[in-house]
This record gives C-alpha cells, sequence and structure tokens, in this order.
C-alpha cells in the first residue's frame, strides 16, 4: 500500500453516516472497502483500511500481558474499534460512541495520515490548524525531520 494523499469534505447524515470521498476510494488499494474504525491519538477518529489494520493488530496482540502498561494502553487504544464496510449506498456508519468520543456533529474531513484516514470534526480542524503558527510548524520540522536527517534517511 502506498499510502493516502489529500483532504476531503464530507457530511454526516441523521444516523451518522457518511459517503467516502471518490478521491479516497480510488487510493483504496485494490478496491478494498473493509476497515476498522477506532479513536484517534487527538481528538478525532481514525479509519484504517484492513491491510493497515492487520499487522497493528497482530504487533499489539504479542505485547506482554503482564505489563500494566500494556493492558492498560490496549483497552484504550483497542476499546472502540469496530469493523465497518460502505453499505450499498456507499455509506459508512460511524459507531456512536466513536462519534460522540471526537465529538462529530455534522460537517466532518477526512485526513490522509499515511496508511490510515483521520476523521475530525471540521471546526476542531480548523482551529487545529489556525493554532499552529508557521514558526512552530518550522520548529517542529526541524526537530522530527533533522532527527530523521541524522538517521541517514
Amino acid at each position: 500500500m502506498k499510502g493516502f494523499l489529500g483532504e476531503y469534505e464530507a457530511t454526516l447524515d441523521a444516523k451518522g453516516r457518511f459517503l467516502l470521498p471518490a478521491g479516497l476510494k480510488k487510493q483504496m488499494p485494490d478496491g478494498e472497502m473493509k476497515f476498522v474504525i477506532n479513536r484517534g491519538f487527538e481528538k478525532c477518529l481514525t479509519l484504517y483500511p484492513i491491510q493497515s489494520w492487520e499487522p497493528i493488530y497482530a504487533e499489539i496482540s504479542k505485547l506482554n500481558d503482564f505489563d500494566p502498561k500494556v493492558r492498560e494502553f490496549r483497552r484504550y487504544f483497542m476499546n472502540g474499534a469496530t469493523d465497518v464496510e460502505p453499505d450499498t449506498a456507499g455509506r459508512i456508519l460511524l459507531p456512536p460512541n466513536l462519534k460522540e468520543h471526537a465529538a462529530l456533529d455534522k460537517d466532518i474531513v477526512l485526513v490522509s495520515a499515511f496508511n490510515k484516514i483521520e476523521i475530525w470534526d471540521a471546526g476542531q480542524y480548523k482551529k487545529f490548524f489556525e493554532s499552529f503558527s508557521s514558526e512552530t510548524f518550522s520548529n517542529l520540522a526541524q526537530q522530527v525531520m533533522g532527527k530523521a536527517n541524522e538517521a541517514g534517511m
């Protein structure tokens, strides 16, 4: 899988469903339309194509169950993870508990995040970028990418 690119606006209907934008559908590996949706690390949801989810699940299942930090991480990360796929009309239903977690109302933004898609409330997503100055972004880029360059990447 090469990954996703782009940001796409969508609208939730009264039942909490949205249409997967055509631009993202075209990027799906082998046209596969099975996903796992879960809480994101920020106040968003993460939509994993099944090909991206399976290696993560396999890695988490190998962790030491006797370590309390592992159990805590598993509970937070796995709690709420749900299999989803588009209905016959192409809509994906957001589980109510996850929709509430990310405070999704009507207008949402689907954002590529390499091998997964983040789902944000449109207003929250806009605020996130408005609060991030170009100087802050430049410093972050130096910290993150500077380390990558030092490692020979």
